[in-house]
């Protein structure tokens, strides 16, 4: 969606200058068996939004099916890419905003984050949630935790 695109290219913006490695913006739905071709040396950042109904955007939806395939083997990732994942979604979606936190609106980042340790990947760094309500206030704190993890490499 939108929205994580504009969190991806924060993400990109952000980069350190003493960080050496190529950033390359990529949208979700752009081949995701592509992925499998990255070796350990790469890092990828996934930010994926939750819409209604738990689900993930039209665009987020093509990658997040392609890694839910039950035909994947258990170590699929193992020798593979490395990877963070960064949520969004918005709780005033949710019936119980009063108590609704950007843990409750981001179902697809943690499942997502959840199958790919399940497949054997290797998470950079911790998985981050974001919730529109609150302004996305957690997204900036993340990026920085996210580039430090690549910088500590």
């Amino acid at each position: 969606g939108e929205l994580a695109r504009d969190v991806a290219e924060q993400v990109m913006a952000q980069k350190p200058n003493d960080c050496s490695c190529n950033v390359s913006l990529r949208a979700a739905d752009d081949r995701p068996k592509a992925l499998l071709d990255y070796g350990k040396d790469t890092l990828i950042c996934f930010v994926l939004q939750t819409i209604e109904n738990g689900s993930p955007t039209e665009e987020g939806g093509a990658c997040v099916r392609f890694f839910k395939r039950k035909t994947h083997a258990a170590d699929l990732l193992a020798e593979r890419f490395a990877y963070s994942v960064m949520g969004v979604g918005d709780s005033n979606l949710l019936l119980d905003r009063q108590t609704t936190t950007a843990k409750d609106c981001n179902q697809v980042a943690q499942a997502f984050d959840a199958r790919l340790v399940a497949l054997g990947g290797k998470r950079q760094c911790e998985t981050g949630l974001a919730d529109e309500r609150t302004g996305l206030t957690e997204v900036e704190p993340w990026i920085q935790s996210f580039w430090k993890s690549v910088v500590a490499v």
